[in-house]
C-alpha cells in the first residue's frame, strides 16, 4: 500500500509540488489557515481533484471549524475524504487511528493540557494499529523548534504501547524527516505551508514492513 502524506498545507495547496500517485492520500491537520468553512470548502475542492482511491484527513490546530461546527465540517469533508478524530478506520486491512490534540499551544483549536488530558486521550488509541496518525509529535522526534522541543512527552509514552508500524504527524514545520524508535517508523510529514513536497511510504500489512519512497528534504528550498 503507497501512503502520500502531507500536513500542514494551511490552503496553499495551489503551489505545493506535485502531489505523488498513491493509494492512500493522508492529511495530518491543518488544511486551513483561519479554520473556517469557507476555507473549508477550497481544500475540500483541491482534495476532491487528487487521484488516491482513498484520502484520510485529520484536524489541526488552524482546523477550527472542526471544533466549533463539527457537523457541517465534517460532512463537507466527507464529500472527499474520511475524517478520523479519535477514531479508526481500516483499509484493505490496514488499520488508521487519528487524533487532532497536541499540547497547548497559544489558543489555538485541539489544544489540551500536558499530563492527564492529553494522557486520556492517547489511551484511547488501541494497541496494535498499523498507521497512527496525529497532529503534533512526540518528545524528541521532528519536534525542534528555535525555542527547543515541544512534543508530547505522554504520546511518547503511549507509542511504546501502542506499537503503530508508522507513526504520521506534521505541526512543526522546521523539523520535517524520518526516524525510527522501537520498530516505529516515526514521520513529521509537514509541507512546511506547501514549500516541502509530500512524503512517499509503502506499507506491507503482511510484515508490518515501512519502506520510504520519496522523503523531501528537512528543510524546503
Amino acid at each position: 500500500m503507497r501512503l502520500v502524506c502531507v500536513a500542514d498545507t494551511h490552503l496553499f495547496h495551489e503551489s505545493l509540488p506535485p502531489v505523488p500517485a498513491g493509494d492512500v492520500l493522508i492529511h495530518a491537520g491543518d488544511l486551513l489557515r483561519a479554520g473556517t468553512m469557507t476555507e473549508l470548502e477550497r481544500a475540500t475542492s483541491w482534495l476532491g481533484s487528487l487521484p488516491h482511491p482513498h484520502k484520510l484527513v485529520i484536524a489541526g490546530n488552524h482546523d477550527w471549524c472542526f471544533a466549533r461546527t463539527p457537523g457541517p465540517a465534517r460532512a463537507m469533508i466527507g464529500e472527499v475524504a474520511t475524517y478520523l478524530e479519535d477514531s479508526e478506520v481500516t483499509l484493505d486491512g490496514v488499520r488508521v487511528w487519528g487524533s487532532p490534540w497536541q499540547p497547548e499551544f497559544f489558543r489555538w483549536a485541539f489544544n489540551l493540557p500536558r499530563g492527564a488530558p492529553l494522557a486520556a486521550k492517547w489511551a484511547m488509541v488501541p494497541s496494535g494499529v498499523d498507521v497512527l496518525v496525529t497532529h503534533g509529535p512526540p518528545r524528541g522526534f521532528g519536534d525542534r523548534t528555535v525555542g527547543g522541543p515541544q512534543g508530547c512527552d505522554d504520546l511518547r509514552t503511549a507509542l511504546e504501547r501502542i506499537a503503530p508500524a508508522l507513526h504520521l504527524f506534521g505541526h512543526i514545520h522546521e523539523d520535517g524527516g524520518l526516524w525510527s524508535q522501537q520498530g516505529t517508523t516515526i514521520a513529521n510529514v509537514t509541507t512546511w505551508e506547501c514549500m516541502r513536497a509530500a512524503t512517499v511510504i509503502d506499507y506491507d500489512p503482511r510484515t508490518r514492513t515501512v519502506t520510504p519512497i520519496e522523503v523531501p528534504p528537512r528543510e524546503p528550498p
